[in-house]
């Protein structure tokens, strides 16, 4: 069974994700992390954002792989490299978008998300998984929330690793992201039109899963 989750930066789609994972014993695959990881090459490589050519050279010449510890844990490997904690920098949050429209880039991570998606049964989350990555998903989720909302669990969720971080930089940084993804020329964000909507605005993690999660059990009961 796939499962897509999609949805703005921000509304807590990742955690969602991969708590309703853990609940139906699912592999959960954070497509993300695979262009975080890219972004990180790039920035490293010295590579210009804007020269689509060498970003899509270097993507085809790039292995990214996502294991799992016993704990449930994620390794991001970039190269063979353990780059979990790199891709969460500032640095890549403020960027990633760039390189993540860049169509030659999207093309080759999708085969590689449907490869590893197609192995068991997964969770996928990011911005065109039930619209593009698996069209076809048995069940599909767009998760939402306010902008005001986003801004605030962004900022909750980098403020410890980033102390002279403002909630301003977020709210502009978020704008930015959401301007970019939803009006990207290849595979924009946007809701499939069978997609289980759910605002997560003022609700709770838990209840968010178990929404979820029922509306999974009621798809494998109807089929």
């Amino acid at each position: 069974m796939i499962i897509a989750v999609d949805g703005p930066a921000g509304a807590g789609k990742s955690t969602v994700a991969k708590r309703l994972a853990k609940k139906l014993g699912f592999t959960y695959l954070d497509t993300g992390a695979m262009y975080r990881a890219l972004t990180l090459k790039a920035l490293e490589q010295g590579v210009d954002f804007s020269d689509t050519a060498s970003l899509a050279e270097m993507a085809s010449g790039t292995a990214i792989d996502l294991k799992y510890g016993a704990d449930s844990s994620l390794a991001v490997l970039l190269d063979g490299r353990d780059v979990s904690a790199e891709i969460r920098q500032p640095r890549i949050t403020r960027v990633v978008s760039d390189l993540a429209k860049v169509r030659e880039v999207r093309q080759i991570l999708v085969e590689l998300q449907r490869e590893l998606g197609r192995r068991k049964d997964s969770i996928l989350d990011g911005r065109d998984i039930g619209t593009h990555v698996f069209p076809g998903a048995d069940v599909k989720f767009y998760i939402d929330a306010n902008f005001d909302e986003r801004v605030k669990r962004r900022y909750l969720e980098l403020k410890d690793s980033n102390p002279g971080l403002r909630m301003e930089d977020i709210a502009r940084d978020l704008r930015n992201r959401d301007s970019i993804d939803s009006t990207r020329e290849f595979a924009p964000l946007r809701r499939a039109e069978d997609a289980v909507y759910i605002d997560t605005t003022g609700v709770g993690i838990e209840d968010v899963v178990e929404m979820m999660s029922s509306a999974v059990k009621d798809r494998e009961r109807h089929g």
